[in-house]
């Protein structure tokens, strides 16, 4: 078998005294759709910025193949009266980044391309703070997207997005993953898209509790050795248990 594209051995993670991560291990493949989840408080949101160098481990070792990271916060604060346009907006990423120099394409048509592959390119000119949620979160994809990354990391991606925005976002990430063959590691407190979406799911809190596909992983039994006794949590004909978002947060 190859190398995995993400090795994580035995990971350790403090804020202070305050241990987040436990011995957490765990691989990414090369065109996997890998998702996280667990309770509030769990470490998903601080295992993906260990992955990214923001937070540093304790103890532990992360082992990376992939050539470039693409990282989609669960937030990014914008002040609505921000004077920035998404074309200026991810230019700034591409000044920045050695995939730009050299470059033949003009940078408004490399901006321009990129937004129409996630269906924005009707968006170039908008102003930031003039975005819905679903909207912004897609130009947060984009910007994700720009340096090519052969892994992308998503932190709860649908956080203030509508139904209907949530529905065409799922759309775009089967895109990504099918089309650009990415390795996608995504946080998530909807199971209903975890389970459509991922081919392998990872349950923590504090440690790993248990991983494997979806039909496995998404039981009963196996989700309250993260979640515990929850209230309102429904169970299908296959097995399957589905936690309501608004019973884990």
């Amino acid at each position: 078998m190859p190398d995995p594209l993400l090795k994580i051995e035995n990971l350790c993670v403090s804020y202070g005294d305050h241990e987040v991560l436990q011995n957490v291990s765990l691989q990414i493949q090369r065109g996997q759709f890998a998702c996280l989840i667990g309770p509030n408080g769990a470490g998903k949101s601080t295992l993906l910025k260990t992955i990214m160098g923001l937070v540093k481990a304790s103890s532990g070792q992360i082992t990376s193949h992939a050539r470039q990271i693409g990282y989609v916060p669960q937030q990014l604060p914008l002040d609505p009266d921000l004077p920035l346009t998404v074309a200026e907006f991810l230019s700034l990423k591409l000044t920045r980044s050695r995939w730009w120099f050299g470059a033949r394409r003009s940078l408004r048509e490399r901006i321009s391309a990129q937004l129409n592959e996630i269906g924005a390119a009707h968006l170039i000119d908008r102003r930031l703070g003039r975005l819905s949620g679903g909207e912004f979160q897609r130009i947060l994809v984009a910007y994700a997207l720009l340096n090519n990354p052969d892994l992308l990391l998503l932190d709860e991606p649908l956080t203030g997005v509508d139904i209907r925005g949530g529905l065409s976002f799922d759309g775009l990430l089967h895109h990504l993953h099918d089309h650009r063959h990415i390795s996608i590691l995504m946080v998530s407190h909807d199971l209903h898209l975890v389970e459509h979406l991922s081919d392998e799911v990872f349950c923590i809190n504090r440690d790993l509790c248990c991983h494997g596909h979806p039909s496995e992983v998404l039981k009963p039994e196996n989700l309250s050795k993260a979640y515990g006794h929850l209230q309102g949590m429904v169970v299908d004909q296959g097995g399957s248990a589905f936690i309501p978002v608004t019973s884990i947060r």
